[in-house]
Order: C-alpha cells, then sequence, then structure tokens
C-alpha cells in the first residue's frame, strides 16, 4: 500500500442490489455514496451521489444483468468522478459479510480458505453469504491485486460468554449443526457503543452500555466494557425484538402447531415468520411513522402493534439491565431508534426505578448529532447516536491493511 493510499471502498452487496460508499480515512469523509438496485431485472436503476465534488446524484436505469456489471456500473461512475477504482489512493475494498460463525472473530483479508469458510457457513445464512461471496468475487475480478477485507456483523458478539451464547438443548446436536445464538447488526453494536462511551467522556472498558439498534431489523446488545455479553438475536436474525416484518421471540412449539393445525410446510412458516409477522402481521405496516399517523387517528390495531413492540423492548431493557449490573447507558440508534421520539418515551417510561428517564424536551428534538436525552438526575444516561455501519467497517478495513 502506497503512502497516499488513504481510500477505502466498502461494498454490501445484497441478492439484488449493491450498496456503496468510497470514504477517506485520513478525516473519515465521504467522497461518493450509491446504490444499485433490481439487478437482473429490466428495471435495474443505479443512484450515485459525488460527494467529493458536490455534483448531484446521478440516476439511471436499465438492465443491469449481474453483480459484475453492477460493479462494473459503479466503477465507471467513479471515475467519472477522478474517484476510479485504480486510483493508487484506493487502499482496500471492505465488504460486509453478514454470517462469519465462530472462525471470524475479526475484519479478515480475503484469501481462498477464508472464502470457502464463508461459504460452509452458506446454512446457517441462505439469505446473506451467498451474495456477500458474489460481491466478493466481483471486487477481485476488477481489482485483484487490491486487499479484499471481510467484516463480519457476527464478529462482535463472538466474545459473548458460553452460557449466554449456547442455547438450552443436546450439546452434541448443537455443536453438529453449528446452533448456537451468533448475533447479527454486530457493527452498528460496536460503532454505537464506542460513541455512547465518547459521549459520556469515558473509555469504552469503562462503560456500560445497551445499545437498541431499531430499524426494520432490530436487536439488543449488553455490552461491558467494550465486549458484547449479550445480544438478541441468534442463530438468525429472527429471535428477539419485534421488527418490521419478523416475530422475534416466540414459543418454538408454534412451528409444531401451524405444521400440524395449518397444514404448513417449512417454508410456508419460514415465510410467515420472517416477512409476514412483527408489525407488519400485527397490524399491517412497518412504519413506525405510518403506525403511529394511525395511532394518532385513533386505530385500535396500530396502538396494539405499538404496545407489543415496547413491550418487547422494555422486557430485553429489563434483562440486559441484569445481565449487566451496573448500567451506564441505554442508546437508541438506526431508523426508528434515531427518529421516533414517541417510541424512546414509551420505551423508557415505568423504568424510573432503573434509573432511567427521559426529558420530553430533549427527546423531541431531531438532530443527526449523537446526544443525551435524559434529565440530568437520571441515574442511567439515555441517549440517541447514529450508527454509521460503512464508516466502521471502512475503519476497521483501514486498520487491517496498514492504516
Amino acid at each position: 500500500m502506497t503512502a497516499n493510499a488513504t481510500r477505502v471502498l466498502v461494498l454490501n452487496s445484497g441478492s439484488s442490489s449493491v450498496k456503496y460508499q468510497l470514504l477517506d480515512m485520513q478525516d473519515g469523509s465521504r467522497l461518493a455514496v450509491g446504490l444499485v438496485e433490481r439487478i437482473g431485472e429490466e428495471t435495474s436503476r443505479l443512484s450515485h451521489t459525488p460527494l467529493a465534488t458536490g455534483g448531484d446524484k446521478r440516476e439511471r436505469e436499465g438492465r443491469i444483468a449481474d453483480h459484475e456489471e453492477a460493479l462494473q456500473a459503479v466503477a465507471d461512475e467513479l471515475a467519472a468522478d477522478g474517484l476510479g477504482l485504480d486510483s493508487p489512493e484506493l487502499a482496500a475494498i471492505g465488504h460486509r459479510v453478514v454470517h462469519g460463525g465462530l472462525k471470524f472473530t475479526a475484519p479478515t483479508v480475503v484469501d481462498d480458505a477464508v472464502l470457502k469458510e464463508i461459504e460452509r457457513l452458506v446454512p446457517v445464512a441462505p439469505l446473506h453469504n451467498p451474495a456477500n461471496i458474489t460481491g466478493i468475487r466481483t471486487a477481485q475480478a476488477l481489482r485483484p491485486d487490491l486487499p479484499q477485507v471481510a467484516v463480519f456483523d457476527t464478529a462482535f458478539h463472538t466474545s459473548m460468554p458460553e452460557h449466554a451464547a449456547r442455547y438450552a438443548i443436546d450439546v452434541e446436536t448443537a455443536d453438529a449443526h453449528r446452533i448456537r445464538r451468533y448475533g447479527f447488526h454486530g457493527t452498528s453494536h460496536a460503532y454505537v457503543s464506542r460513541k455512547t462511551a465518547e459521549l459520556l467522556g469515558k473509555a469504552p472498558e469503562d462503560v456500560n452500555v445497551i445499545v437498541l439498534h431499531l430499524g426494520n431489523g432490530a436487536s439488543a446488545s449488553a455490552v461491558a466494557g467494550g465486549r458484547c455479553v449479550d445480544t438478541s438475536m441468534g442463530l438468525t436474525p429472527l429471535e428477539g425484538l419485534v421488527m418490521g416484518t419478523r416475530s422475534g421471540d416466540i414459543d418454538p412449539a408454534v412451528v409444531f402447531h401451524l405444521k400440524r393445525v395449518a397444514g404448513m410446510d417449512a417454508d410456508e412458516v419460514d415465510e410467515l415468520l420472517n416477512k409476514k409477522s412483527g408489525l407488519v402481521g400485527l397490524c399491517g405496516d412497518n412504519d413506525m411513522r405510518e403506525i403511529r399517523r394511525r395511532i394518532d387517528e385513533g386505530d385500535q390495531r396500530a396502538a396494539l402493534a405499538f404496545d407489543i413492540y415496547i413491550h418487547r423492548l422494555k422486557k430485553y431493557i429489563g434483562a440486559y439491565s441484569a445481565v449487566l449490573g451496573r448500567v451506564d447507558a441505554v442508546t437508541f440508534t438506526a431508523g426508528v431508534g434515531e427518529n421516533s421520539a414517541p417510541v424512546r418515551e414509551a420505551a423508557v417510561k415505568g423504568l424510573e426505578e432503573l434509573g432511567l428517564a427521559v426529558d420530553a424536551d430533549l427527546n423531541s428534538v431531531r438532530s443527526d448529532a449523537a446526544r443525551l436525552i435524559s434529565p440530568e438526575y437520571a441515574r442511567v444516561a439515555v441517549a440517541v447516536v447514529p450508527t454509521d455501519e460503512e464508516l466502521e467497517i471502512a475503519g476497521q478495513t483501514y486498520a487491517l491493511v496498514g492504516g
């Protein structure tokens, strides 16, 4: 890597999309951001914003056949702004990889052995790892000389102790099929817990934080001294909080009941719990803004969905308070956590005995800045910290390749 190579391209490859950001790690600034969506369809679309030049967003539509063509299109857009993949300033490409199992506890430079291990984990991440692999291979073909770094969603949670990570099932069966709690949204939980410590003016190792990552997918984590000791998602992202379309925690016997009584097969139950449950299953909407609008109009179904969502949040705040013993902060992040004042207020209401409270005026302020929303007298800080998974991936990637 040359001395002036300070840029990192972050790729998040989905089954039919590629999100990307180009960052300069001298100051963490974004040089370009974009999205390629509906890959493989006639209505493919690429949107690209060259932040470095202050240019307007560019969009183009038309069929993009596969990920190779998509990444070539991304490379072309970057080159048009003087930010091409052939630039000597590009230090590495960082890839979000959803599942790293137990082997990958840190960002890893990708080689053939690493790719094989990511492939081996496809059965426990069938919707995500194959797309991540495709993105890595395509990027390797475009820049075979450049370090490709995998940053794993699960890595932050590998510090969980066995008593938190194990399910209470037969050990031999669990080990044979890699059944345990892995957790997800790890880059977000790592970034937000660290930024919460900064907000409190303390070192991460001196702070215990409950992080609530609330988006369409949602997860909670208990972070003690910078290390995850428990998290709500498990073998898959289905476990835990009520989400936009996922049920979260549910009696496993519901699956057997639906098979016996409703005649549903495994794929139908999978679709029900992952795509037709959560808020959308409860009230038909998974947009919290729309749910709140319906509540204000007196919609009882929306109100019940909101109450169920909040009830689950409170249970995890209470549980993780017990796990941590001492809590310094509860931090809200991601789309809902950062933007929904009613969710933050309701989640903390009634938890005064745990030291939690929200200042109504501070909570109502809309801001992109990390901030405290608790009153000065509160024993436990309540914070809002915007997540930045791309910056976290870029930072971990750059540190690994010699930045």
